[in-house]
């Protein structure tokens, strides 16, 4: 019978290991934080990228620095003097993935070139259909969601309905104050 708590034991462990969350992200802003859980599983290359750019502190001091009210927010490739942050080679684009550009999820900014992004990212304050996958051609890739706000959509939502208006090399949506991101920081991983 001593063997039983033992094998509970092993079995629980196996059971939290199998079970383990997601990684998790935060964004400290000057709006308040933000806590973003990562897909891995769905998005690998855009998870790791995000990682990189995260351990490299490349997105501390920079801006959300196009905000659409009903839209997204935009942030990670701008100080607050608009100076573009470094980059990285682009990523593939994980967008048919099966994960959808709703409220609430992260995504990767790009060009109009479907494999451009690099350390620009959004999250967005709406369901926007039009962003997601529909088919692996120029029109129809879409946005590589690769993980969902699980704290601080208040913030969110607060960045979304600063005022706006032309600010550094752009002629609308940059918020009239600065909303900056002061860091942010893995704190857990699988």
């Amino acid at each position: 019978m001593r063997s039983l708590p033992l094998l509970l034991m092993c079995f629980l462990f196996w059971s939290a290991q199998a079970f383990a969350a997601e990684p998790l992200v935060e964004m400290k802003t000057s709006a308040g934080a933000i806590r973003i859980e990562l897909y891995p599983d769905k998005a690998p290359k855009t998870v790791s990228n995000f990682l990189q750019y995260i351990k490299d502190g490349a997105y501390n001091g920079t801006q959300f620095h196009r905000v659409i009210n009903g839209f997204m927010i935009q942030g990670g490739g701008f100080d607050r003097q608009f100076r573009e942050t470094k980059t990285r080679a682009p990523i593939e684009n994980e967008a048919g993935n099966g994960l959808r550009n709703d409220s609430g999820t992260i995504a990767m900014a790009r060009t109009s070139d479907p494999q451009s992004a690099t350390v620009q990212f959004f999250i967005n304050v709406a369901n926007n259909e039009a962003l997601n996958f529909r088919e692996p051609t120029r029109a129809g890739y879409g946005y590589a969601v690769f993980g969902k706000v699980v704290r601080g959509m208040d913030v969110v939502m607060r960045i979304a309905r600063t005022p706006t208006g032309p600010g550094g090399p752009f002629a609308s949506d940059v918020p009239l104050h600065p909303v900056v991101i002061e860091s942010v920081s893995l704190i857990s991983n699988k």
